[in-house]
């Protein structure tokens, strides 16, 4: 299929993302389109005498001449909707771009992907959580995508370069600047260790009804979406609203009620929005992927080295099974007092997890 005509259908006027599949469910291809007669589009469904008129008036394929030639100069990967390349897991999405524009080497169909959102204007706490995060997640190669933007997107971009996982930031704007220019050193690390992506043409400013339509691909790129910390309004909240649409997993951590920026995420975990997590380890659990890491029970172990006696017996009954605490209770002789607090304590670790019903497994 020419890489032109793919292009071009992109750029006729009234033809989005939901007439152009079917525009290439019809007629097979982006070259086919653009071949087809009045009568031939005015058959599909949806396409009427004026988005047909508009595709056989379009100039679009005298602008994808120039578009090709930015392309071809700067290396630019086009993933078309299509391509075996796309991202499948965007590509499940209803209103999944046509067409997307990536600089980068990771793999956006790669087995493991989390996408990282929150506020911009981040707190000491916010950066911490994405600092254990990467630090967590490191191990199970994944890959990390968020927006570029100022606070928590940044951190979670850095933070992931730090633990040498590759990481995708998607932008609002066409690949020919950087917003905010600030990051543009930060980009440049990421191409190499990540990658940059978006859906606009060069040229294409970081308008405000950009962001919304940036995040749809945040929020369809991965697995599960974090919120790590979020105002009451703004694009995390946007993000996590538009994952809940796509049936993908949403996990916020929380904060103090008192916090203007944890009331987003302590909102998404009241309406049942977004599980919550209090540790990184939390998103491995809730995942799934507790037997990634072939040498998970010797990191175990070694933890355990750092607990009082009472804390490890209380890890060593747990081991490979998981109790209600009047079972743990009853097996260690210990008042349930007593071992609500030793439990507390090593939740507070990340070492053990609490399920309903007050059973308990290891982390």
């Amino acid at each position: 299929m020419s890489l032109i005509h793919k292009i071009a259908l992109t750029l006729i006027k009234s033809v989005g993302d939901i007439h152009a599949k079917k525009l290439l469910d019809h007629f097979g291809s982006a070259e086919a389109v653009f071949k087809a007669n009045k009568q031939q589009l005015i058959a599909i469904n949806g396409i009427g005498e004026i988005i047909a008129n508009l595709i056989l008036q379009s100039d679009a394929l005298f602008q994808a001449e120039k578009e090709l030639a930015f392309i071809k100069k700067h290396r630019v990967k086009v993933l078309f909707y299509t391509d075996d390349e796309y991202p499948q897991r965007l590509k499940n999405c209803h209103d999944a771009p046509v067409l997307l524009y990536y600089k980068g080497n990771a793999d956006l169909n790669h087995p493991r992907i989390i996408s990282v959102v929150g506020t911009r204007k981040a707190t000491a706490y916010g950066r911490q959580l994405c600092q254990q995060l990467a630090e967590t997640l490191a191990p199970y190669n994944v890959i990390i995508v968020s927006g570029l933007a100022y606070g928590i997107d940044v951190a979670s971009h850095k933070e992931s370069l730090e633990q040498n996982i590759p990481t995708v930031g998607v932008m609002a704007h066409g690949l020919d600047r950087i917003y905010p220019a600030l990051h543009k050193p930060l980009a440049r690390r990421m191409a190499l260790n990540g990658g940059l992506l978006t859906e606009f043409l060069p040229n294409t400013n970081p308008d405000k009804e950009n962001f919304p339509k940036r995040n749809r691909i945040i929020a369809g790129l991965s697995d599960a979406t974090v919120v790590v910390e979020a105002t009451g309004k703004g694009g995390a909240l946007i993000t996590a609203d538009i994952a809940n649409s796509y049936n993908r997993d949403v996990y916020a951590f929380p904060g103090r009620t008192t916090d203007p920026f944890s009331e987003g995420c302590n909102f998404l975990i009241k309406t049942n929005r977004a599980a919550l997590i209090h540790h990184a380890k939390d998103l491995i659990y809730y995942l799934g992927w507790d037997d990634v890491l072939p040498e998970k029970e010797g990191v175990q172990t070694q933890l355990s080295i750092k607990l009082s006696k009472d804390e490890q017996k209380v890890v060593s009954l747990l081991q490979g099974s998981s109790l209600r605490i009047d079972e743990l209770a009853l097996r260690l002789s210990i008042n349930q007092s007593k071992l609500a607090m030793l439990l507390l304590g090593l939740e507070m670790q990340g070492i053990l997890i609490s399920l309903p019903g007050k059973v308990y497994k290891l982390n």
